[in-house]
């Protein structure tokens, strides 16, 4: 695998505020639903100062990815609401060499969120979903009792009691052992 040059994708990346409104199609409700109702919770902010440093994220997406409508909207919350994290979005089918770096037991699922330091390099990752809810996911499919849509419409209930809560405790733990490695 050739080396990638993580800051070109990050600075070639969407703001979240462009993929929202150039190109978010499907699901477009829902990206935009859990956006404007997400509120970014004291307890994150105030982890991300404990933590410190400066983060540059890029979630590898696609609008269609209803985990990633569920997920990347909360993280771009988090990127608004604190000076410590900036966020890129990339879209996956775009940048194949990024997401094959990524690959979720040899999938390509997302979403994916790069973590990079201050100086863009790589020094962590978040993804596809929390990992509570992919164990579940995984297991249902596993079983093969359940059609997969009513597994997603049951993800999308999870998310939606869970409010991106888990998603940012994953995402700030991962954060947190990439700076301890720094220190």
């Amino acid at each position: 695998m050739s080396d990638i040059d993580h800051r070109r994708y990050w600075e070639d990346g969407f703001t979240f505020d462009t993929y929202l409104e150039a190109e978010v199609e499907e699901n477009e409700d829902l990206w935009t639903g859990v956006y404007r109702k997400h509120e970014t919770p004291g307890w994150a902010l105030e982890r991300l100062d404990e933590i410190g440093g400066r983060w540059h994220l890029i979630a590898i997406t696609e609008d269609w990815c209803g985990d990633a409508s569920n997920t990347v909207p909360v993280v771009a919350r988090l990127a608004e609401d604190s000076p410590r994290v900036d966020l890129r979005v990339v879209k996956r089918d775009d940048n194949t060499d990024l997401m094959d770096r990524y690959l979720t037991n040899g999938s390509r699922s997302i979403p994916v969120v790069v973590i990079l330091d201050e100086d863009f390099e790589p020094v962590g990752h978040w993804g596809p979903r929390p990992e509570e809810l992919q164990e579940l996911v995984i297991s249902e499919k596993e079983k093969g009792e359940r059609p997969v849509d009513e597994i997603y419409r049951d993800t999308r209930k999870w998310y939606a009691r869970d409010r991106g809560e888990t998603t940012l405790e994953e995402l700030l733990e991962k954060i947190e052992s990439a700076a301890a490695v720094e220190a």
